[in-house]
């Protein structure tokens, strides 16, 4: 392994990371100056270089530029005694691996050290993971991949479509990639959330008014059905439409014509319409929130997307491409994920689904200190200090994450707050995971984690007392002695 780099003018803190990195077994070579560094780099190259951001003779931020122009994989750790924001941001936007203030503690420094050194090494390992193009959609799920097919099998088609699934999940995606496949792909494609819209406001939208029609109509104005002409109408959150407007879209869908508001005369409407809900239409027309023909209407061909948790097994390919796309915004170097985060990432339920995962590459992108992120390197609110496991996470029923810390013994140690219920979200992605790892005796397995956790909590609940384990949960007591036994639960 090739040295590492110290430069600075302080000659106690070249000596002070000299023995600390000597005595992690490193070898390092040091530098007064930023020219003699400069110089230097002209022969060799080390494995990561660290450099205080102000000299004499030249600036750190300079020396940082140089080595990101000439070997952009190098991990530069910029040190400063200046702990300001500009130092921050200059060293960051540099392209600089992390920031380091002084005075700082040497452990800390050392192990930082140790991080750059791993992405160093690494740094030539994923030039496989780059993606070329943007795919219109990912998933190798098996319901995604009925929805590609679905897609397909619409392509020649101009009937009306209702796409179904959790906020988040993508539908308006869905909507775009079946205008973009079928024969109105030449014309517009208007998207509309009828939720975002104040209902005062909604029907001009969809409409359009004539001038005069209301107070601030100055002018004519076109809606959205006339925009969408020879094209699609993609109305999203559908089941949040006014009663009232619902008729009026009934009368298009049926007639094929409208009005402007304060219009008299018919327009005619070549418009296929795409309408997309999270809720459950078949319930608000139960409740007489929704009008069944309407719904019967819209529901000519139904297509329901997955929600993320039910195709966990895409959130590696997910993650990497987010990755790839959030850095090509930014004109940064895409940043990797070790197999450890992957693993985890793929563990958890996100109640936010897609837009929730595409939101943390973004977070991760600008915020994770190193080329590889790991576990550690996600954000605190997804890797509490406590420890956790598959089974504990749970989606209470206001779509945030429910966690439950886990005790030494394994068993939960306070329950996770939620419906009834939700703890089989945590078992349906152990049993994912434990499928794609392609676990020996699944079945088994879960059978015994599952009959442990219920039994040391049984004893937690009665302080030890086997007889009144028994009776809770309505086993004998000779089965609980052989199921202790068995599951080596004695200690």
């Amino acid at each position: 392994m090739k040295p590492i780099w110290i430069v600075d003018d302080d000659q106690s803190i070249r000596w002070v990371l000299e023995k600390a990195l000597a005595r992690e077994n490193f070898t390092t070579r040091s530098f007064s100056g930023v020219r003699d560094a400069l110089a230097a780099l002209e022969q060799e190259s080390p494995q990561v270089l660290v450099s205080d951001i102000r000299m004499p003779g030249g600036s750190g931020l300079e020396l940082l530029q140089t080595v990101r122009d000439r070997m952009p994989g190098l991990p530069v750790i910029i040190m400063t005694a200046f702990s300001d924001l500009d130092s921050a941001v200059a060293a960051f936007q540099g392209g600089a691996f992390e920031y380091l203030a002084k005075p700082f503690d040497v452990d800390k420094a050392v192990e930082l050290i140790r991080r750059a050194v791993d992405e160093s090494m690494r740094g030539e390992a994923t030039h496989d993971e780059r993606v070329t193009e943007t795919p219109e959609m990912l998933g190798q799920a098996p319901a995604m991949q009925d929805m590609f097919r679905a897609i397909g099998r619409l392509s020649h088609s101009a009937a009306t479509v209702l796409i179904t699934g959790e906020s988040g999940t993508g539908k308006e995606l869905v909507a775009r990639a079946l205008h973009r496949h079928s024969p109105r792909a030449n014309g517009p494609f208007i998207a509309l959330n009828t939720a975002a819209i104040p209902k005062d406001l909604l029907e001009s939208e969809l409409f359009g008014h004539e001038r005069g029609a209301f107070t601030g109509a100055q002018a004519m104005r076109q809606g959205r059905f006339e925009q969408a002409e020879n094209g699609t109408l993609f109305l999203d959150e559908i089941g949040d439409m006014p009663f009232d407007l619902q008729t009026r879209l009934l009368r298009v869908l049926s007639d094929g014509q409208f009005y402007r508001v304060g219009g008299h005369n018919p327009l005619k409407a070549n418009v296929r319409v795409i309408a997309a809900t999270h809720q459950n239409l078949d319930a608000r027309v139960r409740q007489g929130l929704f009008r069944e023909d309407l719904y019967h209407r819209l529901n000519v061909i139904r297509l329901r997307l997955p929600a993320l948790r039910e195709r966990s097994e895409d959130i590696p390919l997910l993650t990497r491409h987010f990755l790839q796309k959030s850095a090509r915004d930014l004109g940064v170097e895409p940043k990797r994920v070790s197999d450890d985060a992957l693993a985890y990432l793929a563990s958890l339920p996100f109640p936010g689904n897609v837009r929730q995962l595409e939101n943390l590459c973004n977070w991760l992108t600008v915020m994770a200190p190193a080329q590889v992120i790991e576990r550690k390197d996600l954000p605190p609110d997804l890797v509490p200090h406590q420890d956790y496991t598959p089974e504990s996470i749970a989606v209470s029923t206001d779509g945030a994450v429910a966690l439950a810390p886990v005790a030494a013994n394994g068993a939960a140690a306070v329950p996770v707050a939620g419906t009834a219920g939700v703890w089989e979200n945590g078992l349906r992605t152990e049993v994912a995971r434990m499928l794609r790892e392609n676990s020996a005796d699944v079945m088994d397995e879960l059978a015994r984690r599952f009959e442990a956790a219920v039994i040391r909590e049984a004893l937690d609940f009665t302080r030890g007392r086997k007889v009144e384990a028994a009776e809770r949960l309505g086993i004998g007591r000779n089965t609980i002695t052989r199921k202790i036994q068995e599951l080596h639960l004695d200690a």
